[in-house]
């Protein structure tokens, strides 16, 4: 699927379509450019999912933590990880198949720790303020 959008004012309707889109898929890898919008985007899904808390980045922290409607949802931020053994002693598996939402940014980060099913998410930077995200069930 192809969404794209020329404002930051539409992601609110994009993250909706790619809630619907994934279905029961709850992780999600985010791949593009430092600056493409990855955590603007996942904002805009925590809200779909009905958190009401402040969403940022978890650059530091590596994780955040979130409440939905319905679900938890965490964040993750691997850009600083040195080694796949960070996400290993963070102990990653609990989050991935805890059943709760999971958004990752850089996850090429960690590729023999990915699990066998998600939702990929390709943000294409097209314009000052224009995207094309492109999202594909694997």
């Amino acid at each position: 699927m192809l969404l794209t959008t020329t404002s930051p004012t539409q992601l609110p309707a994009i993250a909706s379509e790619i809630i619907a889109f994934a279905a029961d898929t709850r992780i999600f890898l985010f791949y593009g450019e430092m600056g493409a919008g990855k955590t603007t985007l996942i904002k805009s899904l925590c809200e779909s999912l009905g958190t009401t808390e402040t969403v940022t980045s978890p650059t530091f922290s590596i994780v955040n933590e979130y409440i939905g409607e319905s679900h938890k949802i965490y964040h993750f931020d691997f850009y600083r990880l040195k080694t796949q053994t960070e996400a290993l002693d963070m102990g990653y598996e609990e989050y991935f198949y805890s059943d709760a939402y999971c958004f990752i940014e850089w996850p090429e980060k960690i590729p023999d720790l990915l699990p066998l099913h998600y939702v990929n998410i390709r943000i294409h930077v097209t314009g000052h303020s224009s995207r094309d995200i492109i999202i594909e069930k694997i």
